[in-house]
């Protein structure tokens, strides 16, 4: 019986751990772009392209919405534009431009 409580316990903590961790690896993309702003791996001109790219998705989601339903094909336009989304902000952060 106290076998069991001490396992129950400690997968409680396990897996609280392991949401917690997921959590912290899923960063929005404004603060990819905040950080690469804050460590100068982005200069100014970079992360206003970013931030229009990031306003360009949000619009599209208002508009999606606006109907009451979202689509399958709207959904699917919104994941492709998150995606170029973020390989933009990856390609920006890791080429040789350096903000001073």
């Amino acid at each position: 019986m106290k076998l069991s409580k001490i396992f129950f316990a400690l997968s409680i903590i396990l897996l609280t751990g392991i949401s917690a961790g997921a959590q912290a690896i899923k960063k929005s993309d404004k603060a990819k772009i905040a950080n690469g702003v804050k460590s100068g791996e982005l200069t100014k001109k970079e992360s206003y392209h970013l931030m229009l790219q990031q306003r360009d998705i949000r619009q599209d989601q208002r508009e999606a919405k606006a109907d009451g339903v979202v689509t399958q094909g709207e959904k699917k336009e919104i994941r492709k534009d998150k995606r170029k989304a973020d390989r933009s902000i990856y390609r920006k952060k890791h080429n040789s431009l350096e903000r001073h």
